[in-house]
């Protein structure tokens, strides 16, 4: 899946591609008129300061090679995929294109990239964080470099309203009966104590870290062959928003979906389950909350704050498995995300430590900085739910949504839980079989 929460977290929607340096849009090899070898680089549109980042370290990479140039084209995120399918029939594809974790698996299994283990040094992947590796790797070989991790779930909270309510804003809810606690102590007059996801294309992906917190697993076999939304464990989740949403500790109607920080930053709630990139949002929309908020881990279901309740989303850059210039396209692979640890130490401050390193070398670099260690949010977020935080899962969005779907009903009573879950679980092997996935896992 290109997954929801990388879609929706960037908010990358633009309306026209923009090139720089731009040659032409096939895969690389033949030397130009300028005698320089030409490699594509496609790139999804992200934010604006992203594509100064893009192009700034595309030109320093050119201006510091004899014979290779990269050009790189900005691909809107609501064509991505149209031009990308097209430009693969024609033979035209990228060298080397922005990719997310979910699609990285499947795109080996059909032949899409090639490693990039005999390009690169071995040192390139032992810099690479223990939990994310692995979202590359398949078979011992690394089909991807990333670039970040962003966790899909964090507990923002307002330390000025929890301490007026009693509460400790040093010691955060572990648990769920915890937050649940927190949330009546904090939903006073006008000010709802929490907000989460509350529709289904919301809950399908923002819940899939609390999915894996309940059950150790998600609502499908590893293989793809069976579903499993009917276990007692889901149950206990879907509860946990069901009391959430009928006890009107949360928004009923919110203005905006799980990825965007508005109603917190407004002040309309007093704690948030959102995403890390909502540190840049509140740095950029809401300057004044910002010494008024804390962050810590989301709480799981037994208060163990070392157990997953985050995915991790985030992009890597991929080498084309027909390019024809796959030593010089792994070259600039290196360069802008596997070398100088200084380059992206440089990115991660451009995004307002809304991000998260994915290498070693990286953290020893912000750790030393002085801006970045004084940053509210980044140690918490980088040591606390980056360790622990999952892959999102590869299989089709029509699973995940079938679950969400289920965690709305009955969050709203629109369905009891047990029937909820059923009808997820039904919907579920139904997919299964239409689809042909029993077998096919690519995670």
């Amino acid at each position: 899946m290109i997954s929801k929460r990388s879609r929706r977290a960037i908010g990358v929607a633009a309306a026209v591609a923009t090139a720089f340096s731009l040659g032409a849009c096939g895969s690389g090899g033949d030397a130009a008129a300028d005698g320089r070898v030409h490699v594509t680089f496609w790139q999804q549109k992200f934010e604006d300061y992203q594509q100064e980042w893009f192009k700034e370290n595309v030109e320093a990479f050119n201006a510091s090679q004899d014979e290779v140039t990269v050009d790189l084209q900005v691909v809107p995120a609501d064509t991505w995929e149209q031009k990308l399918q097209a430009a693969q029939a024609a033979g035209k594809q990228p060298d080397i294109a922005t990719t997310s974790y979910g699609n990285i698996k499947s795109g080996v299994a059909e032949g899409k990239f090639a490693p990039l283990d005999e390009f690169l040094p071995a040192e390139a992947f032992s810099d690479l964080k223990e939990n994310v590796a692995p979202f590359v790797t398949v078979d011992d070989q690394h089909y991807a470099y990333p670039m970040l991790v962003e966790p899909s779930t964090v507990l923002y909270y307002r330390s000025d309203l929890v301490q007026k309510a009693g509460l400790d804003p040093d010691s955060p809810p572990e648990s769920w009966d915890e937050l649940l606690e927190w949330s009546k102590a904090l939903t006073k007059d006008d000010v709802k104590g929490m907000t989460v996801a509350s529709t289904a294309a919301d809950l399908s992906w923002s819940s899939w870290g609390l999915q894996l917190n309940a059950c150790g697993h998600l609502p499908v076999a590893d293989d793809w062959s069976a579903a499993r939304a009917t276990e007692p464990c889901f149950a206990e989740l879907a509860d946990f928003y069901k009391e959430l949403y009928q006890e009107d500790l949360m928004p009923q109607q919110p203005k905006v979906g799980y990825a965007d920080g508005q109603p917190y930053g407004e002040g309309e709630v007093a704690m948030m389950q959102g995403g890390s990139w909502v540190v840049g949002q509140l740095k950029n929309d809401f300057p004044d909350v910002v010494d008024k908020t804390m962050v810590a881990p989301f709480p799981s279901a037994d208060g163990d704050v070392t157990s997953t309740t985050s995915t991790l989303g985030g992009w890597t850059l991929t080498l084309d498995s027909k390019s024809e210039a796959p030593e010089e396209a792994a070259q600039f692979i290196e360069y802008l995300l596997a070398g100088d640890p200084e380059i992206m130490a440089g990115f991660f401050k451009e995004t307002g430590y809304s991000k998260y390193t994915v290498r070693g070398s990286v953290d020893e670099i912000l750790a030393d900085d002085p801006e970045a260690s004084a940053d509210p949010f980044m140690a918490v977020i980088s040591e606390q739910v980056v360790p622990y935080g999952q892959a999102e899962p590869a299989y089709p969005y029509d699973i995940a949504l079938a679950m969400g779907t289920a965690l709305e009903s009955a969050m709203k009573g629109t369905t009891d839980v047990d029937g909820s879950l059923q009808t997820a679980d039904d919907a579920i092997n139904d997919i299964i079989e239409k689809q042909k996935l029993s077998g096919n896992a690519t995670s």
